[in-house]
């Protein structure tokens, strides 16, 4: 069975990055592995803040590359 990783990038407040380590927590628990490099992963979580501008434009700015990385795997998740 192939191996499934997740890549998590986190924006805004500090809840967020307890968010996303609860969100690593959970993937971990079903099976996935942390990867360093969005290219390696399955799952890619952009979690963000809507109530900081500069961090709801830091997902903007991804999209080029996540769209580039969807058209190379279909079975790529995103998440935001």
């Amino acid at each position: 069975m192939k191996k499934k990783y997740f890549y998590i990038e986190t924006w805004g407040c500090q809840m967020n990055e307890e968010d996303s380590e609860k969100l690593s927590g959970m993937l971990k628990r079903i099976g996935y592995e942390k990867c360093e490099d969005k290219k390696n992963a399955d799952i890619i979580i952009f979690n963000t803040c809507c109530v900081r501008e500069n961090a709801e434009l830091k997902v903007h700015g991804n999209r080029g590359i996540l769209k580039k990385l969807k058209a190379e795997n279909h079975d790529l998740i995103i998440a935001v």
